[in-house]
């Protein structure tokens, strides 16, 4: 069966998720992750793309994308083939380096914006790279360290995220972190990682035998209600 095209939405928020070729590790060393954050601080910028979340596992990474006019196909291409050349070269290999295409969901930000930003940032903790969500603050490769105010690079968009948490950047730290820590014991949800009618009803939105039609609108590229994927699609066609 071809693959969907990706649907592209300026101001769209995207959940990115790539991993390597045969869950491969992709960052194996300081060199190599110091390589990957500084083209995507880069990218970043120069494209007026905003993140929201970020971490980097091993064998594979998670983004929480606004795109602005450039296409998060633009960004993800310089940001996966640079990246993917430079790794190459450096460790004296070849061949293909990620597995198959990145996975990207359009996401519908009232409902998931702020699940994906604590699901995003307690990922080390669920790979057991960090033990608590106290020891959660050592882990430099993700947006958490810097969303707390502690020195981190600078990727993700501070004021923009803390905004969701209060007006004072004190209190919205203390209730960020508390968010972070409520969700500590959710493990795995597979509603966060793809989109369709299936995760969109198992997820945070709650399920009921009289689910307007509307609501029942699917796609698995996108993540939201029914009348949020429609509108999606609907752009995507014009």
């Amino acid at each position: 069966m071809p693959r969907q095209a990706r649907i592209e939405a300026p101001g769209a928020l995207h959940h990115v998720i790539c991993r390597g070729i045969e869950r491969s590790r992709i960052f194996t060393n300081d060199d190599d992750r110091e390589d990957f954050v500084n083209r995507l601080k880069t990218i970043l910028t120069e494209t007026s793309t905003l993140c929201y979340a970020w971490a980097l596992i091993p064998n594979h990474f998670h983004l929480l994308l606004r795109t602005s006019t450039t296409p998060l196909s633009t960004v993800m291409r310089r940001l996966l083939t640079g990246y993917a050349v430079a790794f190459n070269y450096r460790h004296s290999r070849s061949g293909h380096f990620f597995q198959n295409r990145y996975k990207s969901i359009i996401c519908q930000d009232d409902l998931y914006l702020l699940e994906l930003l604590r699901y995003i940032h307690l990922n080390p903790l669920r790979a057991k790279l960090v033990d608590t969500v106290e020891t959660l603050s050592s882990y430099g490769e993700s947006g958490h360290r810097q969303l707390l105010g502690l020195p981190a690079d600078e990727i993700v968009a501070v004021d923009e995220v803390l905004s969701l948490f209060g007006k004072k950047k004190g209190r919205a730290r203390q209730k960020y972190l508390a968010f972070i820590a409520d969700g500590a014991d959710q493990g795995k949800r597979s509603d966060l990682v793809g989109g369709g009618l299936r995760r969109s009803l198992d997820g945070v939105l709650p399920v009921s035998s009289d689910v307007d039609e509307k609501r029942m609108v699917s796609d698995e590229r996108v993540l939201g209600e029914g009348d949020f994927v429609e509108a999606v699609l609907n752009g995507a066609e014009r």
